[in-house]
């Protein structure tokens, strides 16, 4: 009898450990927070619309498809730009309407629409984020006044600018122009139901040969308590991105702002405090001080470009992230990674399975959130299969955006009354708005979780999402359940994405329906 309890209470152990490990590999394989992001460029028409000068239709028809697939796939958050050249994607702004997208500067899209509320509202019914992706400083992509409007900024202040390979840019270092870019994207903030404002890596110019950056006069007027130009250039940036920073979370705590830096902040070779690498740096080169940027907690987000292979001589893959995930100081980490290199016949591109090692690679480490995709067209056309990975495997399941609790940290109220019942093979839901959260929110949205009978309800189990909703309503019909009996419970989510407490549960035997035969 003795041996009899002792080899039962090994078994009890061995299924105890065993369902502990069952739900760590679970939660890797289906995180229940995850940011996963994909750029939409609009500049050249990179990715959207396919050409300038479409029809609204055709425009509209386009980013559908663009949303619909990258819903397949699992993605929760659109990084649309919607001002690639201080021009615009959106009609409430003072900025002239973007060549990309009429085909004429200035020209407004016919019959009329407003791209940016147009997405905004189809990436939310997805249950997806909109980040708008702003370029600060880009102010043309061509010399040619023939393709910039006469009410262009460079035209009606032509001394804010200088040339550099080909382009317009805008002088960080002029304070009436930091003004300017705040006004223009807080007009957007403001006006505009956004999740997030989102810069990339152009700050001042990629080092180009033969090109010079003209501020020197600048820097004599502005830059007097500064020892040199580097430094000079390094506050401008500073200048502008704290000052954003204050004014988006004045305007709407809800707001993220988040920033994309090349993957390199300084070597180690420059600074002790650097990275493993051996490459160009935001920090000299860009006079970007990214790793500044998210010390102050002026950034809810940095967005690194490590777009390298694992083991690559000047900037590992694995090596820029270690140093990012070290340098996060309590804030999210998302790492940019080059979808569009999948494809690339190079060391270490040439491994179908380069960009899903990255993704395994970035779970195994807690203060790494997620990940953003370089671009769109590389996901949708499924460079090296990887949109495949991302359905099949890495994102077969839906996943919150990780909580930001620096900016919001009370969940909403739990869902009350909810009921179900079964109409043919389709299981209808129906529950009450909780009662608002001791900060004043009631729900933003929902989450729905569906269980097997004999499973136990765990709402920390992302496998067992089947809607996540960014839409206040009350009602979801399930056409997915086979027959078979079921628990059903829902959550509440804020704009920030805190979730409640499940509500009440409910029990349903989903049966075939019967059909009478026809007389």
């Amino acid at each position: 009898m003795k041996i009899l309890n002792q080899f039962t209470i090994l078994l009890f152990l061995i299924c105890s450990i065993s369902s502990a490990f069952a739900q760590i590999n679970d939660a890797q394989a289906h995180p229940k927070r995850e940011f996963r992001g994909v750029w939409v460029a609009t500049v050249a028409n990179i990715d959207w619309p396919s050409k300038p000068g479409l029809s609204t239709e055709n425009q509209k028809n386009e980013l559908l498809r663009i949303l619909d697939e990258h819903q397949k796939s699992g993605i929760n958050a659109i990084i649309l730009q919607v001002r690639p050249a201080a021009d615009a994607f959106y009609g409430n702004g003072t900025e002239p309407w973007s060549r990309f997208l009429s085909g004429k500067q200035g020209q407004s899209p016919f019959p009329f629409y407003d791209p940016l509320t147009f997405a905004i509202e189809e990436a939310h019914k997805r249950g997806m984020e909109l980040h708008a992706w702003f370029n600060p400083y880009r102010a043309s992509t061509t010399l040619a006044n023939s393709e910039i409007s006469l009410n262009h900024i460079t035209r009606q202040n032509p001394s804010w600018f200088f040339n550099y390979g080909g382009k317009k840019l805008f002088n960080p270092g002029i304070p009436e122009v930091r003004k300017y870019i705040v006004q223009t994207i807080m007009n957007v903030v403001r006006k505009y139901d956004i999740d997030g404002v989102h810069f990339d890596d152009y700050f001042y110019p990629y080092p180009e040969k033969g090109q010079f950056i003209n501020d020197s006069k600048e820097f004599a007027a502005y830059g007097k308590e500064f020892n040199n130009i580097s430094d000079w250039r390094r506050h401008n940036v500073d200048t502008l991105i704290q000052t954003l920073s204050d004014s988006i979370h004045m305007a709407k705590k809800y707001v993220k702002f988040g920033i994309s830096p090349f993957g390199i902040w300084r070597n180690k070779s420059q600074d002790s405090t650097g990275s493993e690498s051996n490459g160009l740096d935001s920090y000299g080169s860009l006079y970007g001080d990214s790793k500044k940027w998210i010390e102050k907690g002026w950034i809810d987000y940095i967005n690194p470009q490590i777009y390298f292979p694992f083991h690559n001589r000047s900037a590992a893959f694995e090596k820029l992230t270690d140093w990012w995930s070290d340098n996060a100081f309590g804030r999210h980490v998302y790492i940019g990674q080059a979808a569009y290199r999948a494809i690339e016949r190079r060391p270490g591109w040439s491994s179908k399975s380069q960009i899903p090692d990255q993704i395994r690679y970035l779970r195994n480490n807690n203060r790494i959130q997620g990940s953003v995709y370089f671009s769109s067209k590389s996901l949708t056309g499924n460079y090296a299969g990887l949109q495949d990975s991302l359905r099949q495997n890495f994102y077969s399941r839906p996943s919150l955006p990780p909580q930001m609790l620096w900016r919001d940290d009370t969940p909403p109220q739990v869902p009350i009354n909810l009921v179900a019942l079964q109409s043919d093979n389709k299981v209808l839901l129906n529950w009450n708005e909780p009662i608002r959260a001791r900060d004043g929110e009631t729900a933003y949205g929902y989450v729905i979780y569906r269980f097997n009978a004999s499973e136990q309800i765990n709402i920390q189990n992302a496998a067992n999402i089947i809607k996540i909703s960014f839409e206040n309503k009350t009602t979801f019909i399930d056409t997915d359940s086979v027959p078979g009996s079921y628990y059903y419970v829902v959550t509440a989510i804020d704009r920030m994405k805190n979730e409640s407490a499940a509500s009440n549960n409910v029990m349903i035997s989903v049966t075939l329906p019967v059909y009478k035969a026809a007389k």
